[in-house]
């Protein structure tokens, strides 16, 4: 099970928020041992979002459902020495301070690498630990404005912020996957390292096909000509009778007919390919959507081949047949009821397990029992 694969690898989670505890919890997913340090006031997460009857937010929950806390004053001696303690058993180290600021409390990279060799540290910040931004402070939002994603999504008026947010869990999943790969090398030649990964760079990461656009001239992103950005007739978003709306991918010219032929239009098969953008066209498909209601449209096409599917709120999210039939959604009932949803991969058609509620223990607790067992993963 994938939920083993990880098992004896221990990790040490300073992270804040929601990039760096969603990394862990990924690694927690798949079987690592996580420990979440948080200072004597708790993560500033706990208070953001619904507060539960025990004064947690449920969505520090979500992110930090199955770890064990403990609280720790790093800006204090006592506290850092309880934190050495700590690494000489651990395997992975993920933070997400400004670069410099574990430095300052006296752990600072090469240090790190010097007392433990072994040690994996995974630095995950706004920007990297270089350059003119290095220290500069951000959020998702901003990551997204200079890594280029924001700037190619919405529509012809304006850029539309993606949400959840797109910096913030896709850099997250970096440094997940980049610290399995540094295991696996470590596996090779027992060497740690330290990972630098920045959230703007994993947006910068997606922006290849754009830049390259860019560079040859080319239409990009949510100008109306691009071919993914709504300059295609075959690929828009289209509001329906109802008010509500219906997405469209038929890009490839078989899903395209399919569509035409079902919906009565099949005078616009041969217009598939005509020039970007197709304004012309892409106004009376618009129109075509704006008579009749988004779920007659659903009615239409639901056998039709054709990549069309509504655009589903929330609630329409947690009822839909195929997202049940997957059962990765697990609700978690009680008087403050929240959803979980599960790590996202089958194992050899395997569910993958639920995750177990955060818990908070003693450090000196978990220093004792660390200590207890001499083979620590490696």
């Amino acid at each position: 099970m994938l939920a083993r694969a990880l098992a004896g690898v221990r990790v040490l989670d300073l992270s804040q928020y929601l990039p760096g505890p969603y990394a862990a919890q990924i690694l927690a997913d798949l079987g690592a041992e996580v420990v979440k340090v948080e200072p004597p006031a708790g993560d500033p997460m706990r208070a953001l979002g619904p507060i539960d009857d025990d004064g947690i937010s449920a969505f520090y929950k979500l992110v930090n459902d199955g770890k064990t806390v403990v609280r720790l004053d790093l800006k204090m001696a006592s506290g850092r020495a309880l934190f050495a303690r700590l690494l000489e058993r651990a395997d992975v180290l993920i933070e997400s301070f400004r670069p410099g600021t574990l430095a300052r409390l006296g752990c600072d990279a090469a240090m790190l690498r010097k007392r433990h060799p072994r040690l994996i540290h995974c630095a995950l910040s706004g920007f990297g630990q270089t350059g003119p931004y290095a220290a500069r402070a951000g959020h998702d939002i901003t990551y997204m404005a200079l890594g280029g994603g924001l700037g190619v999504s919405g529509d012809e008026k304006a850029p539309v912020p993606g949400y959840p947010p797109v910096a913030d869990f896709a850099g997250a999943m970096q440094a997940a996957l980049t610290v399995l790969a540094a295991l696996l090398r470590r596996n090779a030649d027992g060497a740690g390292c330290f990972l630098d990964v920045s959230l703007t760079e994993t947006v910068l990461a997606w922006q290849g096909l754009v830049l390259t656009g860019t560079m040859r001239g080319m239409p990009w992103g949510r100008r109306a000509a691009a071919l993914l950005g709504g300059g295609a007739a075959c690929y828009r978003v289209y509001e329906t009778a109802d008010g509500r709306f219906v997405a469209l991918g038929a890009l490839e010219p078989k899903f395209w007919a399919a569509f035409c032929r079902a919906v009565g239009r099949p005078e616009w098969i041969a217009r598939h390919g005509e020039p970007l953008p197709q304004s012309d066209l892409i106004a009376q498909v618009a129109a075509l959507m704006a008579t009749r209601p988004r779920d007659d449209w659903v009615r239409t096409l639901a056998d039709v081949d054709c990549c069309f599917e509504p655009v589903l709120d929330p609630q329409e999210v947690l009822e839909h047949p195929q997202i049940a039939a997957r059962g990765l959604l697990r609700p978690v009932p009680g008087a403050s009821p929240r959803v979980a949803v599960a790590f996202p991969a089958f194992c050899d058609g395997t569910a993958p397990p639920d995750r177990a509620e955060v818990q908070t223990r003693r450090v000196e607790e978990v220093i004792a029992a660390w200590q207890r067992d001499r083979d620590p993963g490696q």
